[in-house]
């Protein structure tokens, strides 16, 4: 059984930065794609963020050049680092795991809200 477990998500003003975090714990094993994805009410789920192994990492346009995201392949873990935040980066950001044949992986959810 794998599980992630997220943490970092909070209230920030507009112009300021969080940064995500996301363990990948239990049985896991050749990790794919690390990624992080968010969902705003009313809105499908969307990417925001994915690295695979070996790989560059590809970001949603409306992050691109404000949001990183990195791995700590020893740890299993995965990190989204969100600066210049705007009302619009609000929502609930999932970190997902792609491994193993087919396997995938959701956490729990974060919220983070940007106030204006």
């Amino acid at each position: 059984q794998v599980q992630l477990v997220e943490s970092g998500g909070g209230l920030v003003q507009a112009g300021g930065s969080l940064r995500l975090s996301c363990a990948a714990v239990g049985s896991i094993f050749s990790i794919n794609v690390m990624g992080w994805y968010r969902q705003t009410p009313g809105k499908q789920r969307e990417l925001v963020a994915r690295v695979i192994s070996g790989g560059v990492p590809n970001y949603a346009d409306s992050v691109k050049g404000r949001f990183t995201i990195s791995r700590d392949n020893a740890k299993n873990m995965v990190y989204l680092q969100m600066n210049s935040l705007t009302p619009e980066d609000t929502g609930v950001y999932y970190c997902n795991v792609a491994y193993g044949s087919g396997y995938d992986a959701w956490g729990q959810g974060t919220q983070v809200t940007v106030s204006s």
